[in-house]
């Protein structure tokens, strides 16, 4: 398919990621994003097993790498701030071997800057309408501009302006939470430390990467679907007089200008591609940020599907190679996303008095490596569940 052209909707991880491997092939990629820039902020991701492979065939990973946010505690406390137990970060976060952890805006600018010379960027703009025939789809934008590719992607998240262009309206499969993500103005005193704290269907933590940088806070609560009309509201009202320094974050809410407040909540679809439109990432299989694999993900999605692009003789026969290479990957990740989200959220005071005196004690017993590598087994087996096809670009 050479010197095809390609629209890509989003300017995330998963978009310039896909225009990467894209030109690699010899196809030409334009990416459009609604943002009038590049985004800022955004909290810490993984790149985990295969994702990390990707990296190394993109010759970022060393850039990626360099960028590691260097976490290097995870702490337990009780709502008075006493400390029940604190372990390594990587260890217990299951990361292991050349697996990394990078804010996300970091791996944003890594992935913006190796594709801006090849690949045409359209910033605070996006698409309006999709008008597809036999040779083509006509992409009429917001801003009014007409132009015409021969495919369209939607890398745009997990609520996909183009997914519901091309699908109609697709339900989302609520986990049963809601997840806040927001900046403080000071490091806590937190070196590349993160704190948790739990009360009953709530759970708080905290972390910065360094000396003097501010913190970032989440708040995750038990919830079923529904909307709110003020998040920060919301969150006034599930978490007061909640202890630890919980008082002190909801205080801060008022300076916050980039609130993140979103469900827990999977993308679950039969298909991924419809005519000349195919979908890559959060887009077409959000795991939800409970797996924390939703950036290792869109890496892999869109190394394979670019890869059938480049072999394949037309794009019903790539977009279903893109399916069939990567279905049984995302699926293990999925239901891995699923079991930690009930994890998350404790549900009582005994399932958080069992969990903490599993970690205080922890620390003492001579096998904890031998118990967090079985305990976290199941995330590494599901990072590492695909067979990469081989680099054709390189």
């Amino acid at each position: 398919m050479t010197q095809r052209s390609v629209l890509i909707s989003g300017a995330g991880l998963a978009g310039p990621a896909l225009a990467y491997w894209l030109h690699r092939h010899g196809l030409r990629a334009t990416v459009v994003e609604r943002a009038p820039a590049l985004r800022d902020g955004g909290y810490k991701v993984d790149i985990r097993g295969a994702a990390t492979e990707v990296l190394k065939r993109m010759g970022l990973y060393e850039q990626a790498r360099a960028a590691d946010t260097g976490m290097q505690t995870v702490t337990y406390v009780k709502a008075d701030g006493g400390r029940i137990a604190t372990l390594d970060a990587d260890l217990l976060m299951g990361r292991r071997g050349d697996d990394l952890e990078v804010m996300r805006t970091d791996l944003t600018r890594i992935l913006h800057d190796a594709t801006a010379a090849d690949t045409e960027y359209l910033f605070g703009d996006s698409i309006a309408v999709l008008d597809e025939d036999a040779d083509g789809v006509t992409v009429t934008f917001t801003s009014g501009l007409i132009r015409r590719f021969d495919l369209v992607v939607g890398a745009d998240g997990l609520h996909s302006k183009t997914r519901r262009a091309a699908f109609g309206e697709v339900p989302l499969r609520h986990l049963g939470a809601y997840i806040s993500i927001f900046d403080v103005p000071e490091d806590l005193g937190l070196d590349r430390e993160e704190v948790f704290f739990s009360a009953p269907g709530r759970m708080v933590f905290a972390y910065s990467t360094g000396p003097g940088i501010p913190a970032k806070v989440g708040m995750i609560f038990a919830s079923p679907e529904q909307s709110f009309a003020d998040p920060r509201a919301e969150l006034r009202k599930r978490f007061a007089a909640m202890g630890w320094r919980v008082g002190e974050f909801l205080a801060a809410l008022d300076g916050v200008d980039d609130l993140y407040f979103d469900s827990l909540s999977q993308v679950e679809m039969p298909r991924w591609s419809r005519g000349r439109v195919v979908l890559l990432g959060d887009a077409a299989y959000c795991p939800s940020p409970s797996s924390g694999q939703g950036t290792s993900l869109a890496l892999v999605g869109a190394y394979v599907l670019a890869d059938a692009l480049a072999c394949a003789d037309g794009h019903e026969e790539a977009f279903s190679l893109y399916e069939s290479g990567l279905r049984a990957y995302v699926e293990k990740n999925m239901a891995y996303g699923r079991k930690m989200a009930s994890d998350m959220v404790p549900g009582g005071r005994l399932q958080i008095g069992f969990r903490n005196y599993g970690m205080r004690t922890l620390r003492f017993n001579p096998w904890k490596r031998q118990i967090i590598d079985m305990v976290t087994r199941p995330l590494q087996e599901a990072a590492n569940a695909v067979s990469l096809p081989r680099d054709a670009a390189a």
